[in-house]
């Protein structure tokens, strides 16, 4: 796999060993089971997968290449690179100015840009009435282009789709900038629609089979479809993408109901079912397949708590915290500094990211047993921040140096 220059900023020695370590000792990554961090009276264990994925290190690799390229020269996001707030404070420190906040709120008029600005179009990728625009002012959309791969496989499966005679559903947070450029992109081929979660998938389904009035629809998913969507045509015969952080358990289940729905109502089997369902199942992203997936194998393990590091709008940052929460305390955090003490730490609800002040957290077993991933776009160095936190609290009898060390 291609390999980036992230800054050194980002990194861990700690954690780069270890997931050398595990990489050299499964190749075929079917070993799930977390790394265990013996530091005497605190046991903690990492996920298997965890911290920065292939397109969040393009990203940045392209955007702090971009920066040194273009010195002297304005600098634009058209929001937020990745969902970390240290990574993006660090590009705001170099100047960076962001166009939209992560809900496409305008911050700067693009009114007030040039075609000798340099703009940049975050990992989620954007919508085309935003390339189309920038394009019109002269700025080069696609130059400095950090888009996800994996991202851009959910658009070209789409558009594959749409080609070949199916409406779009895409699973998505509606407001997310993914979901918002996925929409667009899709739109642009064939009608589309978003749904949040299963419930709203069900209420979709009673207008595919016609047991709610097809007036209501254009109520229940306002802002939610394409221009001159048909709800008695456009659910005939459909496919399911999904924005890409989503849990991809929430995707196919979401995928599994419309394709039974379809089924049963068009009096179809496994051979015919194609003619009125895609197979789309190629579009969840390999990442968040694997962070969840780490995430099942690290909670086998007899544990007293969980943490989960990450940006707080993280979506699949979120979903870690969603899955750890089903089983152990979950404390979910953006940095160390959140651990103010062995008594207090400050997290967040994920629902509603919300902070609140948690005392007497930490777990007084002997050892006591602490579970720790972070999201896709969390720098390993906060990961290994945090382990230090900890350690530090319980006196280790072991250093982090030690440990990494014995790693190699």
């Amino acid at each position: 796999m291609k390999q980036f220059n992230v800054p050194n900023i980002y990194r861990s020695d700690l954690i780069s060993a270890i997931k050398q370590n595990r990489r050299q000792k499964d190749k075929m990554k079917k070993d799930f089971t977390p790394t265990l961090l013996d530091f005497g009276p605190v046991h903690i264990y990492l996920a298997r997968h965890f911290g920065f994925c292939y397109g969040v290190e393009n990203a940045i690799d392209i955007a702090f290449k971009t920066i040194d390229e273009n010195q002297g020269k304005r600098i634009f996001l058209l929001s937020e690179m990745i969902h970390n707030p240290q990574v993006n404070a660090d590009l705001k420190a170099k100047g960076v100015e962001f166009l939209q906040d992560t809900y496409g709120k305008q911050l700067i008029p693009f009114s007030d840009i040039t075609p000798e600005d340099v703009v940049i179009i975050p990992a989620f990728g954007t919508t085309l009435e935003i390339e189309s625009l920038l394009e019109s002012k002269g700025i080069p959309a696609t130059k400095y282009d950090t888009t996800c791969p994996f991202v851009e496989k959910v658009w070209n499966r789409s558009e594959q789709i749409a080609q070949k005679g199916y409406s779009i559903v895409v699973h998505g947070k509606p407001k997310h900038e993914e979901t918002r450029a996925t929409f667009s992109h899709a739109s642009y081929h064939t009608p589309t629609i978003v749904v949040n979660d299963m419930e709203e998938t069900i209420e979709l389904a009673k207008y595919i089979t016609g047991e709610k009035p097809a007036d209501a629809f254009y109520t229940a998913f306002k802002g939610r479809y394409s221009e001159g969507f048909n709800v008695e045509q456009d659910l005939q015969k459909i496919g399911v993408v999904n924005q890409t952080t989503q849990l991809a358990t929430d995707t196919q289940s979401i995928a599994d109901y419309l394709k039974k729905v379809m089924t049963q109502h068009y009096n179809l089997n496994d051979t015919t079912i194609g003619e009125r369902f895609a197979d789309t199942r190629d579009t969840l992203c390999y990442a968040t397949n694997d962070n969840q997936t780490a995430v099942a194998g690290m909670l086998s393990t007899e544990a007293d708590i969980a943490i989960v590091v990450g940006g707080y709008n993280s979506s699949n940052t979120s979903h870690l915290v969603e899955l750890c929460e089903q089983k152990l305390p979950t404390y979910f955090i953006d940095s160390a500094d959140k651990i103010i003490s062995q008594y207090e730490i400050i997290q967040c609800n994920w629902k509603t990211k919300e902070e609140t002040v948690v005392t007497d957290f930490l777990p007084k077993g002997n050892p006591a047993r602490i579970l720790i991933t972070s999201g896709a776009s969390c720098p390993d160095a906060l990961v290994e921040q945090v382990i230090r936190k900890l350690a530090g609290l319980y006196s280790a009898e072991q250093t982090v140096e030690s440990l990494a060390a014995s790693f190699t």
